[in-house]
């Protein structure tokens, strides 16, 4: 099972996780850009066993999570004289987390690896739950394996280093597990500042929000059933990330996330009778926080293509969704038909005024 410790000290929380583990094979540092200059400085202050010559820096941003900058990780192991008794420290946000727990995962058929997320991004979603992989041919987290991290190290001390798009990104996730957990949940996440909250108030919320992905996770970790509830949201989600990305015009997950939780709760509301109320706070929150996808209706058959190569999809005739009959309450496994889905879009786009 996947050790959490929430801290506001995490340098010194990673050197006692480091002294427990007692890698024989030595302790490499994985970072993007932003990190290596921003936070493992900083980190390496509280942590002796941090070592500049053997920090490992790919470049930041979701679309540097290629096979290329896989492989240059591991010839970066393979340079260093990594070996499957060293452990591996992917320090930075969930692109980070992503492709490190992968290269880790496959380097000399499986080393140890800690995380330590520095976005909240990555804090409430990508370090945690054993999801690892690249994006390949296009396609979001195409290729990749479940293999937890032995611990994760969460804290929010250094989420000041975030541009604003950056933290909202994450508060999206948070967003996903308010819906998940129950009505009071999601309200009162809809009705906090999360840019105006102190590091104890943050670290608290991070507790009670991630013990909801945790506790499915630790009931399904491979995802054979109940753990489908945590891709509410993400298969619309996944394929405006992906159109954005084909389009040579990026955008956050969590940004993707949000309008695919609109669109989640409208599918929702047509075949469940969602509450139509929340439905419309929901959408106006995101809105005011993240916009909306700039969709025209000569969009629609690319976003439908894009979800059918979605994984959680049984085969690619059959579009498979979590949808919600009420907060707490998600049903994993709904198919809609492709009228559905666009009738869908548009109901999205007049909601959010686009």
């Amino acid at each position: 099972m996947q050790s959490l410790v929430f801290t506001l000290s995490p340098g010194l929380e990673l050197c006692k996780v480091i002294e427990r583990m007692a890698p024989e094979g030595g302790v490499f540092t994985l970072c993007d850009s932003n990190t290596a200059s921003l936070v493992y400085p900083l980190m390496t202050q509280d942590c002796p066993y941090l070592n500049n010559n053997t920090l490992i820096v790919t470049p930041a941003g979701d679309e540097n999570k290629t096979l290329a900058h896989l492989s240059h990780i591991w010839e970066e192991l393979q340079r260093l004289g990594a070996t499957r008794h060293s452990l591996l420290i992917n320090m930075g946000g969930g692109m980070v987390t992503d492709m490190g727990g992968f290269a880790a995962a496959t380097f000399k058929r499986g080393m140890r690896c800690v995380n330590v997320p520095t976005t909240l991004l990555g804090a409430v979603d990508a370090s945690i739950g054993g999801k690892t992989g690249i994006n390949f041919g296009e396609l979001k987290n195409e290729i990749g394996v479940f293999a937890e991290a032995e611990s994760v190290i969460i804290s929010p001390i250094y989420f000041n280093t975030l541009r604003k798009e950056e933290f909202l990104s994450g508060y999206a996730e948070m967003l996903k597990h308010g819906l998940l957990q129950s009505s009071e949940s999601i309200h009162s996440l809809l009705a906090k500042d999360a840019t105006r909250l102190d590091n104890q108030e943050m670290l608290e919320l991070l507790r009670n929000n991630i013990s909801v992905k945790q506790k499915i996770v630790e009931q399904d970790p491979t995802e054979r059933g109940l753990r489908k509830a945590l891709n509410l949201g993400h298969t619309f989600g996944h394929a405006f990330e992906s159109w954005h990305l084909k389009s040579g015009s990026p955008v956050p997950h969590g940004y993707a996330v949000a309008w695919g939780l609109v669109c989640a709760l409208i599918l929702s509301h047509m075949h469940l009778k969602f509450d139509a109320t929340l439905l419309r706070d929901v959408a106006k929150y995101v809105e005011r926080n993240y916009g909306a996808p700039q969709l025209r209706c000569s969009h629609y058959n690319e976003l439908v293509d894009l979800m059918r190569h979605d994984k959680k999809n049984v085969n690619a005739t059959h579009i498979q969704f979590t949808l919600l009959k009420a907060p707490g309450k998600p049903e994993t496994g709904h198919e809609a038909k492709e009228d559905d889905i666009k009738i869908t879009l548009d109901l999205m786009r007049d909601l959010m005024h686009v």
